[in-house]
C-alpha cells in the first residue's frame, strides 16, 4: 500500500500562486493554551489532591505513569475538548499536553486510562466528593457569612448496557439522573444516581455532609439550601430545621393550595380582563400538608395572562417579604441549571458509555473536576478582561485552542504561538496572572 500521509494536496490558487496542504508540520499541536491549566493546577492543587484519594494498587515495578499524571492528563484532556479516552492514544504525544502534565516522553495510552476509570470505588468517590469541598473552602479568601446551596437533579440519556440503567418515562429513553449541589458557579457534589430512584432519596444525607464539612471551616455560618418542588420532602424539611439549615423549596401544588388562593385568582382574573396584561400577585400563608407534623410558611406566586392561571407555591423557613424572598432569593436558583449545563455539555459530564456504575461514577466526577479547573482559571487569571464571565466552551475556543510549534531539547521547552491570535493580550495577561 502506497504511503500517501505526506503527498501534497492540492487547494487550488490564491493569483498566481497553488495552495498546497501535507502532514508534514513536525511538532505543532492545536491547545498551546493548556499550559494555563498546568498554572492553574499548581496554584490551586487539584490534580494532586485527587491522586491522594486514589489507592494505588498497581505493581510498582511495571507502573510507567504516576496516578497524579493519569488524572490531570485526563482532566486536561477533558478541558482542551477531547472527551473519549481513545483521543489520547494521539494526545499521548503531544508535546503541550506532555508539557502540561509534567512529562518529556509519552503520557499514558487509552486502555491505560480505561483502567484506572473502570478501577473506581464507591470510596473513591466519596472521598473525590471531600476534593470538591476542600477547594471550594479554599477558594475563599475571607469567611463567607452565608452560602446557598443549590440542588437539581438532571438527565443523562444511556445508549448501551450500562449497570444500574432503567426506562424514564418522563425522558423517554434509559438514563441515569445524577444529583448536583451547587453554591454560586462552585460544584460541591455530582451524585451519580439509577433513574428508578427518587433523587431526593439521598437529600438529606446529602446536605448533612456537605453543611458539617462546611461549618468545620466556618461555624455558625448562615446555610440555605435551594431547590424545585422535586425535593420538598417532609423528611428533609424537617431534616433542616433540626440541623440549623435554611430552605426555600418549591412547593407542588395541589387541590387545598389552590383552594386557599382561589378568591385571589379571580380576582387577577379580572384585573386582567380589564387591563389586557399580565397580571401578578405574590402573598403567603400558613400550611401543613397531610404528611407534615407542623405547619409551614408557604409563599404564593400568582399569573394571570392569555394562557390563563400561573400559580406557584414554595414553603420556606427564611424571614422577610414574600415578594423579596420569591423573587431575589427562589427564582436565583435558575444560575444553576446554566452551571449545570456547562460541565454537562461543555466538559462532557453525559458521557456515561462505561459498562460499570462506579465507573460513570467517576467520569462524572472527572467533569466536575474540569469544572472547577476552569472556573479558578476565569477566577485567578481571567478577571477584567472580555473572559471573565466567559463559559467554558468560549474559554476553550478563545483561549485554549492556540496552534503553536514546539521545540524541545535537553535544556528548554520552547512553544512559540501563533503570532496573529486575536486574544494575544488575554493570554498575557492570564500568564502573568499565574506565574509563581
Amino acid at each position: 500500500m502506497p504511503n500517501c500521509t505526506n503527498e501534497p494536496i492540492k487547494l487550488g490558487r490564491v493569483g498566481r500562486r497553488v495552495v498546497e496542504a501535507s502532514f508534514d508540520g513536525g511538532d505543532i499541536v492545536s491547545d498551546g493554551g493548556v499550559l494555563l491549566l498546568r498554572q492553574v493546577d499548581q496554584r490551586i492543587g487539584l490534580s494532586k489532591a485527587i491522586a491522594r484519594v486514589f489507592e494505588d494498587r498497581r505493581r510498582r515495578a511495571s507502573v510507567s505513569h504516576s496516578m497524579r499524571d493519569l488524572l490531570a492528563q485526563r482532566v486536561y484532556g477533558l478541558c482542551c475538548g477531547w472527551e473519549d479516552v481513545c483521543d489520547h492514544n494521539v494526545l499521548r504525544r503531544d508535546l503541550a499536553m506532555q508539557t502540561a502534565v509534567g512529562r518529556a516522553d509519552d503520557l499514558a495510552s487509552a486502555p491505560t486510562l480505561s483502567r484506572l476509570e473502570t478501577s473506581s470505588t464507591r470510596a473513591q468517590a466519596a472521598a473525590l466528593h471531600g476534593v470538591l469541598l476542600d477547594q471550594f473552602i479554599a477558594s475563599k479568601a475571607k469567611r463567607p457569612k452565608e452560602l446557598v446551596l443549590d440542588i437539581d437533579a438532571t438527565h443523562m440519556p444511556l445508549h448501551g448496557e450500562q449497570e444500574k440503567s432503567h426506562f424514564h418515562r418522563y425522558y423517554d429513553n434509559y438514563c441515569y439522573l445524577p444529583l448536583y449541589v451547587f453554591c454560586g458557579q462552585d460544584i460541591l457534589a455530582c451524585v451519580l444516581r439509577p433513574s428508578s430512584r427518587d433523587p431526593a432519596g439521598i437529600l438529606s444525607a446529602l446536605i448533612k455532609l456537605i453543611s458539617r464539612r462546611l461549618r468545620q471551616a466556618w461555624p455558625r455560618i448562615r446555610i440555605i439550601v435551594r431547590g424545585d418542588s422535586g425535593f420538598c420532602r417532609h423528611q428533609a424539611l424537617r431534616h433542616f430545621e433540626k440541623w440549623g439549615l435554611h430552605y426555600i423549596v418549591g412547593l407542588q401544588k395541589n387541590s387545598a393550595l389552590l383552594q386557599r388562593v382561589e378568591l385571589a385568582e379571580l380576582a387577577l382574573a379580572e384585573m386582567y380582563q380589564k387591563a389586557g396584561s399580565k397580571q401578578r400577585m405574590i402573598g403567603e400563608f400558613t400550611y401543613a400538608a397531610g404528611t407534615w407534623d407542623r405547619q409551614r410558611r408557604v409563599i404564593a406566586r400568582l399569573e394571570h395572562d392569555a394562557r390563563g392561571a400561573n400559580p406557584r407555591f414554595i414553603v420556606t423557613n427564611l424571614t422577610g417579604g414574600p415578594k423579596a424572598l420569591y423573587e431575589r432569593v427562589y427564582c436565583a436558583r435558575g444560575e444553576a441549571e446554566n452551571r449545570i449545563k456547562e460541565a454537562q455539555l461543555d466538559l462532557f459530564g453525559r458521557r456515561a458509555s462505561c459498562h460499570k456504575f462506579q465507573a460513570n461514577q467517576l467520569r462524572l466526577l472527572l467533569a466536575a473536576f474540569a469544572y472547577t479547573l476552569m472556573i479558578n482559571l476565569r477566577r485567578l487569571a481571567l478577571v477584567g478582561t472580555e473572559l471573565a464571565r466567559a463559559c467554558t466552551a468560549t474559554i476553550r475556543i478563545k483561549l485554549l485552542k492556540i496552534g503553536a510549534a514546539v521545540v524541545r531539547n535537553t535544556r528548554r521547552v520552547r512553544v512559540m504561538l501563533a503570532s496573529q491570535h486575536p486574544l494575544k493580550h488575554v493570554f498575557l495577561t492570564a500568564a502573568r496572572a499565574l506565574a509563581p
